[in-house]
């Protein structure tokens, strides 16, 4: 994404803390799903979307081809996620540990 030449980073940070917590607000799948449709184009919400299916490919070893085959996502969207499943934030791990502890907390 380009980012904005005179963008204050100071004020970036702040957006996107409230963005954040605007997020982290939303209890229901259904809200969030809402507020996504609405704050995103299809094609951000479909680039998103591409990204998280391929992260628990990416962790169970599956080939870069083979998830391309499997998902026709880019390699190139494929690498970028396993660059920063390597060396990013730790936000698609946070939020899959989540996801896998609330489905193992309804499966009980």
């Amino acid at each position: 994404m380009k980012r904005r030449p005179a963008v204050n980073e100071q004020a970036a940070s702040a957006a996107l803390q409230a963005l954040s917590r605007a997020l982290a607000g939303l209890a229901k799948a259904e809200d969030v799903r809402a507020f996504l449709q609405d704050l995103c184009t299809p094609a951000e919400l479909e680039a998103m979307a591409d990204r998280w299916r391929v992260v628990p490919l990416l962790l169970k070893g599956v080939p870069y081809r083979e998830i391309h085959d499997l998902t026709e996502i880019s390699v190139t969207t494929i690498g970028r996620v396993a660059r920063t499943l390597e060396s990013g934030t730790g936000g698609y791990a946070s939020a899959l540990r989540r996801q896998q502890s609330r489905s193992s907390t309804v499966s009980q």
